[in-house]
């Protein structure tokens, strides 16, 4: 499962040159472990006929109220407590959280972290970054310069390297946040956190997302599609949405149709930063109507 949009407010972040450190000779035994694991883990998933590429098709309809229930799900609730680690949300609607200001996306590879996978992992942040943006129509772009959505692509044999980024970006980062960087369980696969302004809870300014190095190619692009994605403010998963990357059962590897609509939804001037989902309804219910092409 991925981890997605663990939101903090705890700090206005910061950046600072990101430390130097030596690549190991080789993975250690617990690199090699998760490495392995992972690569079991795909292969069931392939077999049992999950992770699909094709972002659904006749065998996935849904219908305008099917998406509004979806937008509501993902982007009003939590999975898990702000601040809080993976302990589960209380249950209770939040208020519609996003981007107002540009959003500047870079990627950071550890130091363990092999030439070939770095190409591989630069080429598809490069090529999902733009779709992005033109899905949304918002300033989202690369750039290592002043970035603010931190992609990092490590190891186990990187944690010091995750820690020390991480107490850069954002000096203030409480100490749950800082420990689920550190010591991710195995089943989470992937994980993003988003950060706030002090002075308004539901406007991101920072975001760094975690993926593991140790995941096969397939794996690693299921898991960047998934937390920039969510880093962007669909905070939660469902598991009623269909056909969605947004949901735990990893039918899905790559952003499909579907939720191309739940981003365009969240990024339309008719919803607001801190709107709270009753005001909201009206408007979601307008947008997926929209989205879909059934106005009535």
């Amino acid at each position: 499962m991925a981890l997605g949009a663990l939101v903090a407010c705890d700090s206005v972040p910061t950046t600072t040159p990101k430390p130097v450190a030596p690549a190991p000779a080789k993975p250690s035994q617990a690199s090699e472990s998760l490495r392995n694991y992972y690569a079991h883990v795909q292969s069931d998933l392939l077999a049992r006929g999950l992770l699909r590429t094709d972002g659904g098709g006749p065998d996935t309809p849904f219908t305008p109220d099917m998406l509004a229930r979806n937008f509501e799900r993902i982007a009003f609730y939590d999975e898990y407590a702000l601040n809080r680690g993976l302990r589960a949300s209380n249950g209770r609607a939040g208020t519609l959280r996003r981007w107002s200001g540009p959003v500047r996306v870079n990627v950071e590879f550890g130091p363990s972290v092999p030439e070939s996978i770095r190409a591989t992992d630069k080429a598809t942040v490069n090529a999902y970054v733009p779709r992005l943006a033109k899905i949304t129509g918002h300033p989202i772009t690369m750039s290592a310069r002043r970035p603010n959505f931190h992609v990092l692509v490590m190891s186990a044999d990187d944690n010091p390297t995750i820690d020390a980024r991480l107490r850069q970006i954002v000096p203030g980062a409480n100490a749950s946040t800082r420990a689920l960087f550190q010591d991710v369980p195995r089943n989470i696969h992937c994980l993003v956190a988003a950060f706030s302004s002090d002075n308004n809870a539901g406007n991101y300014t920072t975001a760094i997302a975690l993926i593991r190095a140790e995941h096969p190619d397939l794996m690693r692009k299921s898991c960047i599609h998934e937390e920039i994605a969510q880093g962007l403010g669909l905070a939660n998963d469902s598991p009623e949405a269909r056909p969605s990357i947004f949901n735990d059962d990893d039918e899905f590897a790559f952003l499909t149709t579907h939720d191309e609509m739940l981003l365009s939804m969240l990024y339309d001037d008719r919803l607001a930063i801190g709107m709270p989902l009753e005001q909201a309804r009206p408007v979601i219910q307008t947008l997926a109507r929209e989205q879909t092409g059934r106005i009535y």
